[in-house]
C-alpha cells in the first residue's frame, strides 16, 4: 500500500498562493468525493486546510501523485507546474513523519501550538463523512493523534508558545498606549476569532463588537464577552468607529476593501487603525497596507512575533522528534504487516497487469487479421500460440541460460508452475534434456 502527502504551507508558499488552495471545512467532503471520482483508482484521501497549510493525504495500491497534484491544481484554477513550484511531495515513511509532526505542532508557524491538532481531527472527520477514510489513513491519523498526545504530555514543546491571537494583542499594545481605551471589531465568529476575542477581552477594551454573516452565531459569541453584534453588511457604515479590527472568515473574496478603509480613515480624521487579517484567502485587501494611517498585519507578518522563545524549546523539539521517529517505525511496521510475504501482493498485481497487456495485444492482433478476412480457425490458433509464447518466453530463456546448477533450480521451479502433478521427474528431465525455443 502506497501512502503519500502533497501540500503547501507557510514555509513553501506565500499567503496569496495559499489562498488559492484554501478549503472551508464544509467544502472538504464534496472536494474529496470529486477527487475520488476523478482518479481511475479511488484512493483513501483526507484534506487538511488551515490558514498556514493545505495538504492532501492519500493511500492506494500504487502512488498516483501526478493525478492527485493535477486534481488539486485544477480545483484551485492554476497550472500543475505552479502548484509543484511551491509544493512538497512525501511518500510512505516521510509522509507518516510529516503527519506526525503536523499533529504535534512541530511544523506550525507557532511551534507547539495546539490548534492544529483539532484542525487535523476535523479534517479526518470530514474525510470519514465523505467515505474517503480507509483503513490505512485511519491508522495513520489515529497514530498521529496518539503521538501528538505523547509529545504534549512528555515534552515542553508547547511551553511559552505564543498563539496568533496573543501575538495580535502584543502588536496592538505596541501601537496603543492603553488597550482599555480602544474599540475593537472582530469580523467572523469561528475558532480563531474566539481565541482573539478571549485574549483582547482580558485587556478590558472600551468596547467590543462582532460582525458576522449570520447574527445567531455572532450573538452566541458576543454574549460571552458582553460585545455588540452586527451584520457584515454594516461594515461600510461603521468601520470608522473602531480602532482595531481582527478578521478571520471563510470568505473567498476580501470583505474589507481599500475604498472602505479610506472612507473610514477620512471619518476618523486619520486617527490610526490597527488591523489583523488572519484569514486565508485574505479578508482585507492587500493594498490597505500601503495606507499611511493603517497598521495591517497578516498571518505571515506575525511570524517573527510567534517565533519568540523558539530557541528555548530546541531540547523539547529533539525529544519530540524521537517520539515521532518511534511512531513512524511502528506505523511502517503495521503497513508492512498488511503484506506479510514481503511484496508478494504487489508481485501478483504486476503479473496480472502484464498478462492483461499481453491478452489485449493478442486480441487486437486477432481483430486486425479477422478484419482482413483471415480464416477464423487460423486466427484463433495464432492468438493461442501468441499468448503461450509470451507466457513461456521468460521461463524458456532462463532454462537456456546460466550454469547447470542454476538451470536445474530453474527447471524445478518451472516444473512446479507449469507441470503440476509431474513434479517428481519433470524437473530432472527438463534439466537434462534439450529444450526447444518457442
Amino acid at each position: 500500500m502506497a501512502v503519500w502527502a502533497l501540500g503547501i504551507n507557510h514555509q513553501t508558499a506565500p499567503l496569496d498562493v495559499r489562498g488559492r488552495f484554501a478549503f472551508a471545512l464544509d467544502q472538504v467532503p464534496e472536494a474529496l468525493r470529486r477527487l475520488r471520482a476523478t482518479l481511475t483508482r479511488p484512493p483513501e484521501a483526507a484534506l487538511l486546510s488551515t490558514c498556514n497549510r493545505t495538504e492532501l493525504y492519500c493511500a492506494c495500491d500504487e502512488p498516483m501523485i501526478e493525478p492527485s497534484a493535477r486534481w488539486l491544481a485544477d480545483t484551485a484554477g492554476v497550472a500543475p507546474e505552479t502548484l509543484l513550484r511551491h509544493a512538497y511531495v512525501l511518500q510512505d515513511d516521510a509522509a507518516a513523519r510529516h503527519a506526525f509532526r503536523v499533529a504535534s505542532g512541530l511544523d506550525s508557524m507557532v511551534l507547539g501550538e495546539p490548534q492544529i491538532l483539532g484542525q487535523l481531527k476535523d479534517a479526518v472527520r470530514a474525510a470519514d463523512e465523505a467515505g474517503a477514510l480507509g483503513t490505512t489513513l485511519h491508522q495513520l491519523f489515529q497514530r498521529s493523534f496518539a503521538v501528538a498526545k505523547q509529545v504534549r504530555s512528555s515534552t515542553a514543546i508547547g511551553a511559552h508558545s505564543i498563539s496568533m491571537a496573543a501575538a495580535a494583542v502584543r502588536l496592538a499594545s505596541q501601537l496603543f498606549e492603553d488597550l482599555r481605551e480602544i474599540r475593537i471589531l472582530f469580523v467572523g465568529a469561528g475558532e480563531m476569532i474566539e481565541l482573539a476575542a478571549t485574549h483582547f477581552a482580558a485587556r478590558q477594551p472600551r468596547a467590543m463588537a462582532i460582525a458576522n454573516r449570520t447574527l445567531e452565531r455572532g450573538e452566541k459569541l458576543a454574549a460571552r464577552f458582553g460585545a455588540e453584534v452586527m451584520r457584515l453588511s454594516d461594515l461600510p457604515a461603521r468601520l470608522h468607529e473602531f480602532d482595531a479590527v481582527v478578521s478571520c472568515t471563510a470568505s473567498t473574496l476580501p470583505l474589507i476593501g481599500l475604498g472602505m478603509v479610506e472612507s473610514a480613515l477620512r471619518r476618523r480624521r486619520h486617527r490610526p487603525m490597527f488591523m489583523v487579517d488572519l484569514a486565508v484567502p485574505r479578508d482585507i485587501e492587500a493594498e490597505v497596507k500601503a495606507l499611511d494611517d493603517v497598521y495591517l498585519y497578516t498571518v505571515d507578518d506575525l511570524a517573527a512575533v510567534v517565533q519568540a522563545g523558539k530557541d528555548q524549546r530546541q531540547a523539547a523539539v529533539a525529544q519530540a522528534e524521537a517520539i515521532i521517529d518511534a511512531g513512524v517505525q511502528s506505523f511502517m511496521h503495521w503497513l508492512r504487516q498488511r503484506d506479510p510475504h514481503g511484496g508478494v501482493v504487489q508481485l501478483i498485481r504486476d503479473l496480472q497487469t502484464q498478462t492483461d497487456a499481453w491478452r489485449e495485444a493478442e486480441i487486437a492482433r486477432a481483430r486486425r487479421l479477422l478484419a482482413r478476412g483471415e480464416d477464423v480457425d487460423a486466427v484463433l490458433q495464432a492468438l493461442a500460440r501468441g499468448l503461450t509464447q509470451k507466457m513461456l518466453h521468460g521461463a524458456l530463456a532462463e532454462l537456456h541460460s546460466g550454469d547447470e546448477a542454476s538451470r536445474r533450480q530453474t527447471a524445478e521451479v518451472v516444473s512446479r508452475l507449469f507441470l503440476r502433478g509431474r513434479v517428481g521427474t519433470g524437473g530432472e528431465a527438463a534439466a537434462t534434456q534439450p529444450v526447444s525455443r518457442a
